[in-house]
């Protein structure tokens, strides 16, 4: 396969630059609040350019900077909504491609520095979190009082455009819960995240290429309260993802063999879900590129690591 190399390598850091550049030039304009939603605007639209980018580290060092520039925008402009899920989007994809990733490989190596960089993901996750849910109060004012009162009702108050808003707030949420088990008041918060889960489900399934099965994977595995065979259910929703995203997405097979395969001991599922994680051109869906090459980079380190998620076979121990 021949690399095609994206053209958006540097674009992103340098339309950030640009960006905090205006802000100062505005600062003492009578136009100033205009000026600062153009730019909150204009901020709210890279997203695009780094999840087509191929280049994993350049994304990685761009992001921070671009993240805090989006927090000082916001800070004068509070309600932009597309602003609000475009920074609770960034930061749930920085903490899980860049933070809470590195972790899970130093846990062999380092488990007190991967814990450390595990409740780090865990705060930035809950960061990302309330930009969400503060996006989710804007476009419907009490929002947030009726979902900690009655998730199921309150996500009723909320349609197909605030299916953005509610997919990274729940992404982010269960990224919390993923990174720290063992915080039984995250854990509580289950049905609310269940409740945004259910509505966009019912609102568009197919949203994102099959992005919220795609999640659902890893977090059937923990909704115990559902009924049927978690297994099961984590199973369809993989076909889902699968079908949805044309087979293009790598995540849905890492998410399968590392949420399922490995605690249920089928090690040549998992071996067999990654090799073909890492069969997919990350290339075909430029929306998906980045993720493709993070999760091509985390399934290959998975297989090189594979004696490390399973007992070693019964001949062995005996």
């Amino acid at each position: 396969m021949s690399p095609k190399k994206s053209p958006h390598h540097s674009s992103g850091l340098k339309q950030l630059l640009g960006f905090s550049c205006l802000l100062v030039i505005c600062s003492g304009c009578s136009v100033r609040q205009f000026a600062v939603n153009q730019i909150g605007n204009a901020l709210a639209k890279t997203g695009t350019t780094f999840t087509s980018d191929d280049d994993p580290e350049l994304v990685a060092q761009a992001l921070p900077f671009g993240l805090k520039l989006m927090e000082s925008v916001l800070a004068e402009t509070p309600e932009h909504e597309d602003l609000l899920l475009a920074t609770s989007k960034g930061y749930t994809q920085y903490s899980y491609a860049f933070v809470y990733l590195d972790a899970v490989k130093l846990r062999e190596d380092d488990y007190y520095k991967a814990r450390k960089m595990e409740l780090r993901s865990k705060k930035l996750f809950l960061r990302a979190r309330e930009y969400g849910l503060r996006g989710l109060e804007a476009k419907s004012p009490g929002f947030r009082a009726a979902l900690n009162s009655n998730p199921k009702e309150a996500v009723q108050r909320v349609d197909e455009n605030s299916m953005g808003m509610m997919y990274w707030t729940a992404a982010s949420w269960a990224g919390a819960i993923n990174a720290d088990k063992t915080d039984a008041y995250l854990m509580a918060d289950l049905p609310k995240i269940d409740a945004l889960l259910d509505r966009m489900i019912e609102l568009d399934e197919a949203y994102e290429n099959g992005a919220i099965h795609s999640l659902l994977i890893s977090l059937e595995m923990v909704r115990l309260a559902r009924e049927g065979n978690p297994e099961d259910r984590a199973y369809k929703h993989f076909q889902d993802a699968v079908e949805l995203s044309g087979g293009q997405d790598a995540g849905p097979y890492v998410s399968y063999a590392t949420a399922v395969c490995v605690p249920t001991e089928r090690r040549d599922e998992f071996i067999q879900y990654l090799n073909t994680a890492l069969s997919i051109d990350p290339y075909e869906k430029p929306e998906l590129t980045l993720t493709n090459f993070l999760m091509q980079e985390y399934a290959q380190w998975l297989l090189d690591h594979e004696d490390n998620f399973f007992l070693p076979p019964l001949e062995l121990i005996n």
